[in-house]
C-alpha cells in the first residue's frame, strides 16, 4: 500500500517507518529539511520536505495515498495541539476523496493516530482499551483528537488510534534518559519509584503500526505494551550491575520536580497498570517483554546509538 507517514524521524515514527518497509509498503514520508529526508530516504521511504503547521507543504502528496499514520507532534510549539488537530482534519480529507485510482488499490482507506497511555490517568489496576479515560493534563487535548479520528470512519475509511506506553530501544525515550542519567553517575526519580509504567520496545510498536495497516478490519482503540508491569525502581536497580560505577539514586518529591518540569513531572510519576487486549487479539505478540530482563542488551543498544 501507499502510506503516508508524518514524523518518521522521530523516537516512534522510525520505528513505524522501519516497520512499514519491512511489510513491503511504498511510504512517503513528511520531513521538516533536506538532511532529514536524506536520512528516510536511505531508510527506503520517499520523503516530502514540508510542516505540519503548513498544510499545503503535504496536502498534495496526503491525496496521493491508500494510508495514513501520524506520529508527529511538535511539542516546541505554543500552538501544539491546534497544530495537530488541523493537520488530522487535513489527513482526513485527504483520506476521504473520492477514488480515481487503479483497480489494485485497497477497498479502503485507513488513518492511525498516535495518542499514549497517559490519557488514562492514573490506573494502579489493570485497564485494557475499554477503560474510561482521565487525562493528565499535558495529555488533556488527545481525547478530543482520538475522538476526531474515530468519528471519522465509514465504509471507505478504517480508522485507529494507538496508545503507545512508554517506548524504550535504541538511544532515546525516558528509558534513555535514564540510561544517560545513571551512566552519570547520578539518577533522578520523580516520587518513590515504586509507579509502574507501562513499556514497549521500539521495534514491537513499529510491528503493530504494520499489522494495523494490513488489517483489513482493525479499527477503534489499541494500546500497545509489553505488560511487563515495571516499576521505575525495578528499571534503575537492573542498570546497575552494568555500570563502571553504580550511580546514585534521588528521590525528587512530585511537588519540586513540578517547579522544574511542569507537567512532564506527573507523567514520570503516573502508576499505571496496562493491558493490550484488542493489539493481542491481532495477534500481536510483543517480543521482549521487561526492561530490567534485558537491560545488558538494552544498555548496550542505547550506548551503540549515541555513537
Amino acid at each position: 500500500m501507499r502510506i503516508f507517514l508524518t514524523g518518521a524521524t522521530g523516537y516512534i515514527g522510525a520505528a513505524v517507518l522501519d516497520a512499514l518497509v519491512r511489510g513491503g509498503h511504498d511510504v512517503t514520508a513528511l520531513v521538516r529539511n533536506n538532511e532529514k529526508a536524506r536520512g528516510v530516504a536511505k531508510r527506503g521511504a520517499h520523503p516530502v520536505i514540508g510542516n505540519l503547521n503548513d498544510l499545503e507543504s503535504f496536502r498534495g502528496s496526503a491525496e496521493a495515498q491508500d494510508g495514513y499514520v501520524h506520529a508527529a507532534y511538535d511539542s516546541s510549539a505554543a500552538g501544539g495541539p491546534t497544530i495537530e488537530r488541523a493537520a488530522l482534519e487535513a489527513l482526513i480529507a485527504a483520506a476521504k476523496r473520492p477514488r480515481t485510482g487503479a483497480a489494485s488499490a485497497p477497498a479502503s482507506r485507513f488513518i492511525i493516530y498516535t495518542s499514549g497511555v497517559w490519557i488514562l490517568g492514573k490506573t494502579p489496576e489493570p485497564v485494557g482499551e475499554d477503560a474510561p479515560i482521565n487525562p493528565i493534563a499535558i495529555s488533556a487535548f488527545r481525547p478530543a483528537h482520538e475522538q476526531l479520528v474515530i468519528d471519522a470512519a465509514n465504509d471507505q475509511l478504517r480508522t485507529m488510534v494507538v496508545r503507545p506506553g512508554v517506548v524504550y530501544g535504541g538511544g532515546s525515550g525516558m528509558i534513555g534518559d535514564i540510561f544517560k542519567a545513571a551512566s552519570n553517575g547520578l539518577v533522578r526519580v520523580i516520587g518513590d519509584g515504586n509507579n509502574h509504567w507501562p513499556l514497549v520496545y521500539d521495534r514491537d510498536l513499529g510491528d503493530l503500526y504494520a499489522r494495523l495497516a494490513a488489517s483489513t478490519d482493525a479499527g477503534g482503540v489499541y494500546h500497545a505494551n509489553d505488560e511487563g508491569d515495571e516499576r521505575v525502581n525495578d528499571i534503575v536497580g537492573a542498570i546497575k550491575p552494568y555500570l563502571p560505577v553504580k550511580p546514585d539514586v534521588r528521590y525528587v518529591p512530585i511537588e519540586e520536580a513540578r517547579a522544574k518540569m511542569g507537567g512532564f513531572a506527573d507523567a514520570l510519576a503516573l502508576d499505571q497498570v496496562v493491558r493490550s487486549p484488542r493489539a493481542r487479539a491481532l495477534g500481536w505478540t510483543p517480543t521482549l517483554h521487561s526492561v530490567a530482563g534485558n537491560a545488558a542488551r538494552l544498555l548496550e543498544e542505547w550506548r551503540a546509538k549515541r555513537k
